[in-house]
């Protein structure tokens, strides 16, 4: 069973190849994991529901989703999937803003593109299936799709040419957009990369708050506001995830493993990691290199 790699709230994996920064891949929840967490990343993401229901999160916001909607996240937007209340399955379509040529020194790029890398043209997008343009936006995933099975000799500016009428499509959807960005938002991201770059060593929620210049409760309050979970929860899962993905990508010892994601008793790991995925970590190894 593949499990696509999603395991960082600052996104860093690359899904392209430098020559053609563009990629697509079918995700299921609860079939191949329970939740994509909350994180950002500097690309676009594409969220495509094929098939049943379920929830998107963007910028603390829960949607309800179904099968037809079409969701956009634009670069460093916080967002998530699931958990799996339901049982929905999904196309991700993910590209880097260079895809479009967002380096060029015209109209297109300073007036649509630079902003949109800097999530600032469109406002958290959400578009169901009864609404005005969704028909049009529709048609670009499809031949977006249908090209990128094919392959045929041209077909990345095709490709190209379909995500450039979507986003023009969008525009003319939502020609007036306030900024996206809040101060709460971009410190969240900064908390969540300290967080990150420490998930190996005994984080605690005093130095946490000591970081952001906040005292314990002020802090405590803050983020659970912001993600929904208390801080322990949070790094929990976030240790959790880091265990898992190594056990997929490397064939060091499940003990090591665990040390690196931040765990001091093999035990009790095993049981949290159980607890979390439904299997132990050697089944789980086992289950990801199928």
């Amino acid at each position: 069973m593949q499990i696509p790699e999603y395991e960082n709230y600052h996104e860093t994996k690359s899904h392209s190849t430098p020559d053609f920064p563009y990629n697509a891949y079918i995700c299921s929840i609860p079939l191949d994991f329970e939740k994509v967490p909350l994180h950002w990343h500097d690309e676009v993401e594409i969220i495509y529901i094929k098939k049943g229901r379920g929830r998107v999160t963007l910028d603390f916001t829960s949607l309800y989703v179904e099968a037809g909607d079409i969701i956009i996240v634009s670069p460093g937007q916080l967002h998530a999937i699931g958990p799996a209340e339901y049982s929905m399955e999904y196309e991700n379509i993910i590209f880097e803003m260079d895809f479009l040529g967002a380096g060029a020194a015209d109209l297109c790029a300073g007036e649509f593109l630079v902003p949109l890398a800097a999530g600032k043209l469109l406002p958290p997008v959400c578009v169901h299936k009864e609404e005005e343009d969704y028909e049009e936006l529709k048609q670009c995933l499809s031949q977006m799709e249908d090209l990128c099975e094919s392959r045929e000799k041209g077909y990345e500016l095709g490709v190209k040419a379909a995500v450039l009428q979507m986003l023009f499509l969008l525009i003319r959807k939502y020609p007036c957009v306030k900024e996206v960005s809040s101060p709460d938002r971009e410190r969240l991201k900064v908390v969540l990369q300290e967080i990150e770059k420490n998930i190996s060593e005994n984080l605690t929620v005093r130095e946490i708050a000591e970081f952001c210049g906040w005292s314990d409760s002020h802090f405590m309050r803050w983020f659970k506001k912001m993600t929904g979970l208390s801080f322990i929860s949070y790094v929990n899962e976030r240790r959790l995830a880091v265990a898992a993905e190594a056990l997929k990508k490397s064939n060091d010892k499940i003990l090591s493993i665990s040390q690196e994601a931040g765990f001091t008793n093999l035990s009790n790991f095993n049981r949290q990691f159980k607890s979390r995925y439904g299997v132990t970590p050697k089944e789980y190894r086992e289950m990801t290199d199928i």
